[in-house]
C-alpha cells in the first residue's frame, strides 16, 4: 500500500480569490479595488516620488534577480503598500538605527513595508541592577 502525497489545490496561496498569476497580469486600478479600505484609500490618493523611486529600484531589482544577481533595495519608506511585483525580492527597511531586510512573500500583499521592521525592541528585564530601573539598583546582600 502506497501513499502519494499530492497538495491540495486549495493550498496554493490566493488573495481575494485571486492567483498570484492573476495578480501580476492585473492593473494597478484593479488591484486596489481587492486592497482594505486603508490600503485602497492611500494608493488611490496616489504614490509620493519617494514611493515612485522606490518601485523603480525594486523593478530593476527584479531584471537583476531574473539574471540571477542577489539584490538588496534600501529605502526609509515604510508606508509603501506591497504590491504583488514585489513579490520575491528583498528590500532592507530603516528602522530609524539600522536597515532591516524584508523578504517579500506573498503572504505580506497588502500590508505596509514598515509593519515588517519594528522600531522598538522588546524590554527585556534581567538582574537588578542591570537593564532594570534606578529603584531596583540598590538590592541588599545575601550573606
Amino acid at each position: 500500500m502506497s501513499i502519494t502525497l499530492v497538495q491540495p489545490e486549495w493550498r496554493r496561496y490566493s488573495y481575494r480569490g485571486r492567483a498570484i498569476e492573476e495578480l501580476l497580469e492585473m492593473p494597478l486600478d484593479e488591484f486596489i479595488n481587492l486592497l482594505p479600505a486603508r490600503q485602497r484609500r492611500s494608493l488611490k490618493k496616489g504614490l509620493t516620488e519617494a514611493q515612485v523611486k522606490l518601485l523603480a529600484k525594486i523593478r530593476k531589482a527584479r531584471q537583476l534577480l531574473n539574471e540571477g544577481k542577489r539584490v538588496v533595495v534600501k529605502t526609509h519608506v515604510r508606508n509603501m503598500v506591497i504590491l504583488p511585483e514585489m513579490i520575491g525580492v528583498t528590500i532592507a527597511v530603516y528602522n530609524g538605527r539600522e536597515f532591516t531586510p524584508v523578504y517579500v512573500t506573498p503572504e505580506m500583499i497588502g500590508h505596509y513595508l514598515g509593519e515588517f521592521a519594528p522600531t522598538c525592541k522588546r524590554v527585556e528585564h534581567g538582574e537588578p541592577g542591570l537593564k532594570a530601573t534606578k529603584s531596583s539598583l540598590f538590592v541588599s546582600l545575601k550573606t
